[in-house]
C-alpha cells in the first residue's frame, strides 16, 4: 500500500504579483540575422576568390563565406536568447549581452519619441525595429529588434500613453501585459511626394557613388577577364581588330570618347540619384494627428516617425545652389530625438516656399514680416573674416614665391599670382556672404539667415531657447563685435559678429521670455 504526498504550492507573494515578466523580441529576427550575415559574406567570399589566385580560389571563397554565415548566424540566436525587455509602470527596461550583460532602464518621461523602421529583409517578415529617442543621440538611444509590426505599433502607443498622460495602476498592467492597438486616428496631409516629384528630385540628386564601384570591380577585372584593362596596347590591338576604322578617326576619336564619357557620367549620376531618391522617398507622406506630425517614406525600408509639435524646438529652410535656381527648398525640423544619426528631421525634402509656409506654421513658426527689422553684422567684423580667409592664401603666396625664386626663377611670377588671386576671391566672396548674414527678433521668434547661392534660414522659438551667451575673443574686444550663442535642446543657433550692445539686446529679451515662462503649463499643452 502506498500513501500519496501532496507538495503544497507557495504562492506567490502580493508584491511580486504585478511585477512585468521580461519579454523576448520577435524569434524571426534570428532568421532576419542569418540572411545579414550571408549579405556580409559575399564580398569577403569574393574577394578571396579572385584574390588568391590559384584554382581552389572559388572554394576557398565558397569556404570562407560558409564560415561568416554560420558564425554570422550562431550569433545572431545567442543575440535573441540573450536580448530581454520588461514594460514597467515607470519605465522601459532593456538588457543584452551575451558575454557581459548590459541593462539600461529609460523612464517614459524621458523618451522624446518612438519610431518604427523597417529595413528590407525584417519588413519580409512582417518585423519593425522599435526605436526609444531619449534626446542623448546617436548610440545612446534605446532599440528594440526586431518586434512584429503590431506589436511595435500597440508598444509605440502604450509609451505615448504612459509618457503623455498617466493612467491607474489596474490599466497600467493590463497594458504590460498585453497592448492594444488603437484604431488608425483621422489626420491631416500636410506634404507629399508622388512618382512625378520625386523623378524632378532625383534629377536634382545627382551622384557619382556608382562609379566609385565600378572603379573598385575595375582592380579584380584582370582575375576574372584574363586581361588586363588598363594596358593601352590591349585596347590598340582591340582597335585594329575592328578592321581599322577607330584608327582612321585619329584626333576624332578622342574628342567622340570624350563626349561618350560625359555622356556616360551624366546617365550614370542621375540614374544613381533617383534610385537613392525613390528608395529613400517612396511613398512620402507627412501628416497632422492628434499626436503631432507622423512621417512615412521608404521603399525598401520603411520609416514611420511622430515628432510631438511641442517638442519641436526650431525650424530650418535650406536649398542648394543649384535646386534654388529652380525654387526648390527643404524644411528640417530640430528636436532633441534624431533622424537617422542627423540633429535635425526632415519633413518636407524638396518643396517649394508656398508649400513649406504653413508646415512651418502648424508648427507654431512664421515667416518674418515684411516690415521686419533687419541687423547685420558689423563692418569690422566682414573685415577681420576677409583678412583672415585671405591670409591663408597671402601666405602660400610668399611661400611659393620663395622657393620657386631659389629654384626656378621663370616661374615666380606665376607662383605668386595664383595665390593673390586665390586671395582676392576669398576677400571678395566673404564680403559678398556678410551683406546676406542678419537677423531679426520679434516676439515670438528669433530669425537668422545666410547664404548667397543656397539661402539657409534659421527659426527658433524664444520660449524654447534654454541659453544665451555672448562670446567675445581677445580680436573681437579690440574691434567691438561679438558673437551671440542661442542655446536650444536639439542644437545651437549662433549670429557672430554683432556689435556688442545689439548681442546684449538680444540676450535680455531672450531672457526675459524665458523668466517670464511657466514651463509647467507649458509642458501641460500637449
Amino acid at each position: 500500500m502506498s500513501a500519496s504526498v501532496s507538495v503544497p504550492v507557495r504562492a506567490k507573494p502580493a508584491a511580486q504579483e504585478n511585477v512585468p515578466e521580461p519579454q523576448r523580441t520577435a524569434p524571426l529576427g534570428v532568421v532576419v540575422g542569418g540572411l545579414s550575415a550571408v549579405r556580409n559574406a559575399i564580398f569577403p567570399a569574393l574577394a578571396a576568390a579572385f584574390g588568391t589566385r590559384t584554382d581552389y580560389g572559388f572554394m576557398i571563397g565558397a569556404v570562407i563565406g560558409a564560415i561568416i554565415i554560420v558564425l554570422g548566424g550562431v550569433m545572431s540566436y545567442l543575440r535573441w536568447r540573450k536580448l530581454t525587455y520588461t514594460i514597467g509602470e515607470a519605465d522601459i527596461r532593456v538588457e543584452s549581452g551575451i558575454l557581459s550583460r548590459a541593462a539600461r532602464s529609460v523612464p517614459y518621461e524621458r523618451i522624446q519619441d518612438v519610431s518604427l523602421e523597417q529595413p528590407f529583409f525584417p519588413r519580409l517578415f512582417g518585423l519593425a525595429a522599435v526605436k526609444f529617442e531619449t534626446g542623448a543621440g546617436g548610440a545612446d538611444d534605446l532599440a528594440l529588434a526586431y518586434l512584429k509590426l503590431e506589436d511595435g505599433e500597440a508598444l509605440r502607443e502604450l509609451v505615448r500613453e504612459r509618457r503623455d498622460a498617466p493612467v491607474s495602476a489596474d490599466a497600467e498592467d493590463a497594458g504590460a501585459s498585453a497592448p492594444s492597438v488603437k484604431t488608425e486616428e483621422e489626420a491631416e496631409t500636410l506634404f507629399a511626394m508622388g512618382p512625378g516629384r520625386l523623378f524632378t528630385f532625383g534629377l536634382f540628386e545627382f551622384s557619382l557613388a556608382a562609379f566609385a564601384v565600378v572603379l573598385g570591380l575595375f582592380q579584380y577585372a584582370d582575375n576574372f577577364l584574363g586581361v588586363d584593362i588598363w594596358e593601352v596596347e590591349y585596347w590598340r590591338a582591340l582597335a585594329e581588330e575592328q578592321g581599322g576604322w577607330i584608327m582612321n578617326l585619329g584626333a576624332n576619336a578622342q574628342a567622340i570618347a570624350a563626349v561618350l564619357g560625359i555622356i556616360t557620367v551624366i546617365f550614370v549620376g542621375s540614374l544613381t540619384g533617383l534610385f537613392r531618391t525613390f528608395s529613400r522617398e517612396w511613398g512620402y507622406l507627412l501628416e497632422r494627428n492628434s499626436r503631432g506630425f507622423r512621417r512615412r517614406r521608404g521603399l525598401f525600408s520603411k520609416t514611420d516617425v511622430v515628432m510631438p509639435v511641442h517638442r519641436v524646438q526650431g525650424v530650418t529652410i535650406g536649398t542648394r545652389w543649384f535646386r534654388f535656381r529652380f525654387g526648390w527648398h527643404n524644411l528640417k525640423f530640430i528636436s532633441l530625438a534624431q533622424d537617422a544619426g542627423a540633429a535635425s528631421h526632415v519633413v518636407a525634402p524638396f518643396a517649394k516656399l508656398h508649400e513649406i509656409e504653413p508646415i512651418a506654421e502648424v508648427a507654431g513658426f512664421h515667416m518674418p514680416a515684411e516690415n521686419a527689422e533687419w541687423h547685420r553684422a558689423t563692418r569690422a567684423f566682414r573685415t577681420d573674416s576677409m583678412i583672415w580667409d585671405a591670409g591663408f592664401f597671402v601666405i602660400a603666396a610668399v611661400v611659393a614665391g620663395i622657393a620657386t625664386s631659389l629654384n626656378a626663377p621663370e616661374w615666380t611670377a606665376l607662383a605668386v599670382a595664383i595665390p593673390l588671386a586665390l586671395a582676392v576671391l576669398s576677400a571678395a566672396l566673404t564680403a559678398l556672404a556678410w551683406r546676406f548674414k542678419r537677423h531679426t527678433l520679434d516676439e515670438s521668434q528669433v530669425m537668422v539667415m545666410s547664404g548667397v547661392l543656397a539661402p539657409k534660414s534659421q527659426f527658433a522659438k524664444r520660449v524654447k531657447l534654454h541659453s544665451a551667451e555672448v562670446s567675445q575673443g581677445p580680436v573681437a574686444r579690440l574691434r567691438g563685435y561679438a558673437t551671440l550663442y542661442l542655446g536650444l535642446a536639439g542644437g545651437e543657433l549662433s549670429i557672430p559678429g554683432i556689435p556688442v550692445e545689439r548681442a546684449r539686446e538680444v540676450r535680455r529679451k531672450v531672457l526675459e521670455t524665458i523668466s517670464e515662462t511657466d514651463f509647467s503649463e507649458l509642458e501641460a499643452v500637449r
